[in-house]
């Protein structure tokens, strides 16, 4: 049995703002996610001290750097940060059309999971605009490889990721998640978990100018022997390999739109993420534009999508 998808286009309901700070650059920041009409999509826009501004449509074209953290932009002084835990939240709720208002240089990383956002969300509630949505719906394999590590693209009724790592620490070691995305799926088994990082890597970090906000209130720590050093421990046994699921839904999301495929990654990370998706978006024989039927249901079963013609220039990929 395959899962309904959604058929309309959505919003939220009411202005909501979020305060913290920055896990690589330290610096408190304000975000307030704005309602927005049917074929806005999700827009950052950054707003200085002298209130000018920058903006960002979320899409695979914007993407700058991706080391540490997925960035829109490409100038440090202009750019936005860490958006992928705020994406996968947008992504995995459904919200097509949203406009992140936001006042530093990166986005608060809250507990460092996407569960703030998603309650955020969900306190002020979703709309459906009865607009069209369109999917990305994957129709052959598309995969790249980088040494050991690989991406792939692969057709599917409904929407999958399969995840894995590899670390040589023990704690760690060789993790994989997998499963149909759903919003439920994603609150209960992915939503919470937290980024995570090696108590050896941190001076290396700050002397390079990252980890600045890093704390054990926004990141799992391991210690130099091979344990959690948070006193709370993990929140999933496998937490690792389960916040990595959560970054590449929000990496993928920034297709500009949902996709049909099962997308799969061994030993990934943001820039494979970022650079799968590229692939799979520069070859045009890969994916196909898809929307709901003319049935007014509000879901729709992922085989019943049909195509659609779509226009040379679309701000999808602007």
């Amino acid at each position: 049995m395959t899962i309904g998808l959604l058929g309309f286009q959505t919003t939220i309901a009411a202005p909501v703002t979020l305060t913290g700070i920055g896990v690589h650059s330290g610096a408190p920041v304000d975000i307030t996610f704005q309602p927005a009409e049917a074929g806005t999509g999700i827009v950052f826009t950054r707003v200085f001290e002298d209130d000018s501004s920058v903006e960002y449509r979320a899409v695979s074209s914007q993407v700058g750097p991706t080391d540490l953290c997925t960035v829109l932009g490409s100038a440090p002084a202009r750019w936005i940060a860490t958006i992928e835990h705020v994406m996968a939240a947008l992504y995995a709720l459904g919200i097509d059309n949203v406009v992140i208002d936001v006042d530093g240089s990166e986005m608060p990383i809250m507990d460092g999971s996407s569960h703030p956002f998603i309650e955020a969300i969900e306190q002020v509630g979703i709309v459906n605009l009865g607009i069209k949505r369109r999917y990305i719906r994957v129709v052959k394999p598309v995969r790249i490889d980088s040494g050991s590590s690989w991406a792939e693209f692969r057709p599917h009724d409904g929407t999958r990721f399969e995840v894995e790592i590899d670390f040589s620490s023990p704690l760690i070691g060789r993790q994989k998640w997998e499963g149909n995305l759903t919003p439920e799926t994603f609150k209960q088994e992915l939503s919470r978990a937290r980024t995570f990082g090696f108590m050896r890597d941190v001076e290396r970090l700050w002397a390079a100018g990252y980890a600045l906000g890093s704390s054990l209130e926004n990141s799992v720590v391991i210690s130099d022997d091979d344990t959690v050093v948070n006193v709370e421990g993990l929140r999933y046994e496998d937490e690792f390999v389960r916040h990595k699921a959560l970054d590449a839904v929000g990496d993928l999301a920034l297709a500009g739109a949902q996709f049909i495929g099962c997308y799969r990654s061994y030993r990934g990370g943001h820039k494979m993420n970022a650079n799968a998706l590229k692939a799979l978006m520069s070859d045009p024989t890969a994916y196909e534009v898809v929307e709901a039927p003319s049935s007014r249901a509000a879901r729709v079963r992922a085989g019943e999508f049909v195509p659609v013609s779509m226009p040379e220039l679309t701000p999808w990929f602007a």
